[in-house]
């Protein structure tokens, strides 16, 4: 018997609009609406909106709330002032990474943690483990829907929604106010590498939500998004894909993360083996590669340099900002200098391809 399918309290405004459902981390999700080329493409030239309320919602508060994040996460949120937003990841003792989140510090004894969907209950139990008295931790995933709205045209789109003066609202900050009468957290955030927004709202009032954003986007030629843009989206811009790119196996520094390490913070956990790691040198890299032919290289493909099996891909697509196919794999710092030539092996047969510069593609955020 097949486990069932967690489905979001949008999943009937999907069906109504012809996205093809599949299954995402143990969650019934739209994977298009239209073609992901055509989505990808809506959401680099315009604007489109995503339902992501598949995330986690981890509520942290109380007195010793702050030094419980500060042990569980390697980035430093004591420097977070209200109305602030941190990307953070939480490692094990031995440095790999639990999770990928975002931090909000909403005052100095609450906080929210955004997890990703398939850990919510894995970051609950790790959580429980490491907090002692003076917190209370609530999962609220529930009771909590989120849509993004992302592109260029975001901002001019969600202002038409709403009284809160949306340029006032920065990068990896967010405020809370009403979008279509509808209390919501309005966060300048995404998984795209566009300008966009992240908006929370109660489960109840997702439809209503939606239906909003719908009609405002649609407005101005835009698009509702399924996860396989979302994907192809965020791999352009270099945006990591946890259980594919990062997970407990690897670690922030092998991942490109180092920028998320504060090793001058004080104690958290995984610390000392980051350092030790940090001090010995790293031994392997997440890269970027672009293919030299028109083949398309996935996820576990193999990597060769020489003819000796140097890897594995952990992403990879066809990249329809830059018509080119591209891809990650982890590589012997020896070999990830840029431009070194490498081959993917896809059904059988070594195709070429070449290390190349990440973000792939950057706009202004």
């Amino acid at each position: 018997m097949t486990e069932k399918l967690n489905r979001t309290p949008l999943y009937d405004v999907h069906k109504q609009l012809g996205g093809r459902l599949i299954e995402f981390g143990g969650w019934e999700m739209p994977v298009q609406y239209s073609s992901i080329i055509d989505e990808h493409l809506a959401v680099r030239s315009n604007v489109g909106m995503f339902d992501v309320s598949h995330m986690g919602e981890l509520e942290i508060r109380g007195p010793e709330s702050l030094p419980l994040i500060q042990k569980l996460i390697a980035n430093d949120a004591a420097k977070l002032v209200d109305g602030q937003v941190l990307y953070t990841p939480m490692c094990t003792e031995t440095g790999g990474i639990v999770d990928d989140l975002l931090v909000y510090r909403f005052a100095a004894d609450r906080y929210m943690l955004v997890v990703n969907a398939s850990n919510i209950k894995k970051d609950l139990e790790w959580i429980h483990t490491h907090s002692e008295t003076g917190v209370e931790i609530e999962n609220r995933s529930d009771e909590t829907a989120l849509v993004a709205l992302q592109g260029r045209n975001a901002p001019q789109c969600l202002q038409t929604l709403t009284d809160v003066d949306i340029s006032t609202v920065n990068y990896y900050r967010f405020t809370e106010g009403k979008v279509a009468g509808i209390p919501t957290v309005i966060s300048r955030t995404g998984y795209t590498g566009e300008i966009g927004f992240e908006l929370y709202v109660e489960a109840r009032r997702a439809a209503d939500l939606w239906a909003a954003v719908y009609e405002a986007t649609n407005a101005i030629g835009g698009k509702p998004v399924g996860l396989g843009a979302r994907d192809t989206l965020r791999l352009e811009a270099r945006l990591c894909l946890y259980g594919n790119d990062i997970d407990e196996t690897t670690t922030p520094l092998e991942a490109g993360l180092r920028w998320t390490v504060a090793f001058d913070k004080g104690d958290f956990i995984g610390r000392e083996a980051l350092i030790w790691q940090n001090d010995e040198g790293i031994k392997r890299r997440l890269m970027g590669f672009q293919m030299l032919d028109r083949s398309i290289a996935r996820a576990h493909h193999a990597v060769y340099h020489k003819d000796r099996c140097v890897g594995e891909v952990t992403s990879g697509a066809p990249a329809p900002s830059l018509k080119c196919n591209i891809g990650l794999a982890y590589l012997p710092t020896e070999i990830s200098k840029i431009n070194t030539k490498v081959e993917i092996e896809i059904r059988g047969r070594l195709h070429p391809a070449k290390v190349v510069r990440t973000p792939f593609y950057q706009a202004p955020i």
